[in-house]
């Protein structure tokens, strides 16, 4: 099942996708937006699967962020070995997890800011997932279970921000810098989420070409780990890392200008693409 967050006639709501039709899951009895849904637990999931609608084109209606506002957005840093390759660093041995903060969250076909305060702007397309359910203290060997759905995303960064402070979180965190989408899929349809080749386009010039299979720390070991240390809950949104071939990595660099669209595309999962935008000026105070 794809579920996705759309707007038309003015109003915002969950559907399901159907091919080239989205189903409005509004009168239905269902919650109206993603994360209710998500908290409703597996009896509203199973309801959403067959539940009827009034049905619009895809090409009708404006995909939004499925989750506008995810509890929590966390990120993992040089988890391909290919990335880490190109950046000339050792492996980890520990996860490198960080934040990205929530008012980050963007559309999966919606214009991100190159910031007024900055012009090294990178990409990172990326493998996510959302949380379906409250958890703590995961098993690897059951840690699918608390997946509601994988999404395509774009780690977007301001490198020299990035590397300004002691953490990543300032510099990944921009407004506007974590485009994902263009829905959620279940792991149902997904299968083994460690197979799923993963492509990045900026201009229609390819620059990033994986699979999820290169994956140092996988989905899994990423869930058992964070939920050693806090409780992961419905809508929290993960990053896996993003494979070689981000603007930094080529000489010279190849950071994003105002008039790019980067597209990132995952096998089974679609596709998000972005348009790159000047910061407008009714961001300041």
């Amino acid at each position: 099942m794809k579920l996705a967050t759309f707007s038309t006639g003015g109003a915002t709501r969950v559907g399901r996708v159907d091919g080239d039709s989205i189903v409005d899951l509004s009168l239905s009895g269902l919650p109206t937006d993603m994360l209710s849904l998500l908290e409703a637990g597996p009896d509203a999931m199973q309801k959403a699967r067959t539940a009827g609608g009034p049905t619009y084109a895809l090409s009708a209606v404006t995909l939004e962020a499925p989750l506008r506002r995810p509890p929590k957005i966390l990120a993992v840093g040089l988890n391909y070995a290919d990335h880490i390759a190109e950046t000339k660093l050792e492996t980890p041995t520990f996860p490198m997890f960080f934040n990205k903060q929530s008012t980050a969250a963007h559309g999966p076909r919606a214009p991100f800011h190159m910031p007024r305060v900055s012009d090294k702007l990178d990409y990172e397309g990326e493998l996510g997932f959302v949380i379906g359910r409250r958890c703590r203290h995961v098993p690897r060997e059951r840690a699918h279970e608390v997946i509601a759905g994988f999404v395509v995303c774009n780690d977007v960064s301001v490198r020299d921000w990035q590397f300004f402070a002691q953490t990543f979180t300032i510099g990944k965190s921009f407004d506007t810098h974590a485009p994902f989408g263009p829905w959620i899929v279940t792991p149902d349809e997904v299968g083994d989420p460690h197979t799923l080749g993963l492509k990045t386009w900026v201009n229609g010039e390819l620059r990033q070409d994986s699979n999820t299979s290169h994956l140092v720390f996988d989905c899994y070991h990423q869930i058992e780990t964070l939920t050693k240390a806090f409780t992961l809950e419905p809508g929290d949104l993960v990053l896996t890392g993003t494979p070689s071939g981000v603007g930094i990595g080529f000489k010279p660099h190849k950071y994003l200008k105002v008039g790019d669209k980067v597209r990132v595309e995952i096998d089974k999962l679609g596709y998000i693409e972005n348009e790159v935008i000047a910061e407008p000026a009714s961001t300041a105070l």
